[in-house]
């Protein structure tokens, strides 16, 4: 019987390992993947993680995940099918073994979704990136394009105007889904060139973007754009699959839970990108994970 199961090892996952054992419970994570560190194994550099400036996202993940091993984190790999309430303890059933724990953090994470075009997968983290905020540094004076017409495509493209060269929103449809002051400021930036009715068909480069294909459906024509990058901003899907009918979900089908992680459900807990917040980055999920761990103490010390 573990005092806590963690599903997942992205930075959420091992922030709450680290501080698991720190406060001497009974911990295990379990990994789907063969290597721990979520998302930022993609990215090619951190520049906004506090004290490690250009820094690689897969030498920040092994960073975490020496610190967690250092401290005797218990690791498995295993994918997990679900997870069921047997009397007053939760199993949590994997592929290979069935175990028993007192409570269960979800740090399961959320993926971008994806344009599922050539050259997209290839050059992701070498211009082609899924968060403005967190890479547009990189493209200082440069050309960029961001894709989407939501609130986070219209914001994304207003803060890569106030230091690329130009912007190009491109759009599927002939007008925004993104809020009106959104618009109205997108239509007033000079920098930003909004493509209407047209999609990227591919992602051209060699070890870096250089180029993006766009189709225009309504004039049925097909031209190349010089870009440096690719801001690809079309919806991010939580992985919520295990929490269905476990804990409630919002309209989104992200996990309800506050700065605590405390969820619907007595013993069950969410931290990182998988729960309800407002900004999904390595640092807000490493908090999420110092977070879930005191609220996981105070449940099993009934505090």
């Amino acid at each position: 019987m573990y005092d806590v199961i963690i599903i997942g090892s992205g930075p959420a996952g091992l922030a709450a390992a680290i501080y698991g054992q720190r406060a001497r419970l009974d911990t295990l994570v379990i990994e789907k993947q063969p290597m721990s560190g979520g998302q930022i194994l993609n990215t090619y550099e951190v520049d906004n993680y506090p004290g490690l400036p250009g820094l690689g996202g897969f030498e920040l993940g092994m960073k975490l995940r020496a610190h967690a091993d250092s401290m005797e984190a218990v690791f498995v790999q295993e994918e997990v099918e679900k997870v069921q309430r047997a009397e007053d303890y939760w199993q949590v059933v994997t592929d290979r073994e069935t175990y028993e724990t007192k409570t269960v953090v979800f740090a399961t994470g959320a993926d971008h979704r994806k344009l599922n075009v050539p050259g997209e997968e290839a050059l992701t983290g070498m211009g082609v990136s899924y968060c403005a905020t967190c890479d547009g540094a990189f493209f200082r004076d440069k050309v960029t394009a961001v894709v989407g017409g939501g609130d986070v495509a219209l914001e994304d493209a207003l803060f890569l105007a106030r230091f690329c060269k130009k912007v190009y929103l491109i759009h599927r449809r002939d007008r925004l889904r993104g809020a009106k002051t959104l618009q109205e400021k997108v239509f007033a930036a000079e920098k930003i060139e909004v493509l209407w009715d047209s999609q990227v068909e591919e992602i051209l480069g060699q070890e870096q973007v250089e180029k993006i294909r766009v189709y225009n459906k309504k004039e049925e024509a097909r031209r190349e754009l010089p870009v440096d990058g690719v801001f690809i901003a079309v919806g991010i899907s939580p992985n919520t699959r295990l929490a269905q009918g476990v804990a409630e979900l919002d309209a989104g089908g992200y996990i309800v839970a506050g700065e605590d992680g405390r969820t619907s459900a007595p013993g069950i807990f969410a931290a990182g990108d998988v729960r309800t917040k407002q900004l999904r980055q390595v640092i807000t999920a490493a908090a999420d994970g110092a977070n879930v761990i005191t609220s996981v103490e105070n449940y099993l010390y009934g505090l």
